[in-house]
């Protein structure tokens, strides 16, 4: 996980009122920390949402793309204050979202990334403890600390 995510990447109090809110806010923090443009990430992330919905359930939110011109697999993560309808596969309202942008040539490396991602966050122990951690310091040290589980 420390290979795709640095403290910096990490939101823990963003505050939106909508799923689009919460993509076009976590959109501006992806392109100040990888210089890509905002709005073309926010458009593909929408895109993405077009084809089915990346609330995974359990309030978490994987959301992912590829972007022509980004050197390397990069992982952001926000915490909402208020949870936000997702259109969750259980339907219920999102307060967690980790976000992975990939190099469009990423291949088997965004694939790995996304299911290393997905397996680390299936754990609710861990998603309580990012619930509850007090800033974005604790949430990346829970978030890296963790014992890296292997991916398919």
């Amino acid at each position: 996980m420390r290979d795709i995510l640095s403290p910096n990447a990490i939101i823990a109090d963003l505050s939106a009122a909508t799923k689009k809110d919460v993509l076009q806010e976590i959109a501006r923090r992806a392109a100040e920390l990888t210089g890509q443009d905002a709005h073309a990430i926010f458009n593909m992330l929408w895109e993405r949402e077009k084809l089915g919905t990346t609330g995974v359930g359990q309030g978490l939110a994987i959301t992912h793309g590829r972007l022509p011109d980004l050197p390397e697999v990069q992982g952001f993560f926000a915490r909402l204050t208020e949870p936000v309808a997702f259109e969750s596969v259980d339907n219920a309202p999102v307060d967690l979202v980790f976000l992975l942008l990939a190099p469009e040539s990423a291949g088997a490396d965004h694939l790995h990334a996304l299911a290393t991602v997905s397996r680390l966050l299936r754990d609710q122990a861990l998603c309580a403890k990012l619930r509850s951690a007090p800033d974005e310091m604790a949430i990346y040290r829970i978030l890296t600390e963790t014992p890296s589980v292997a991916a398919a």
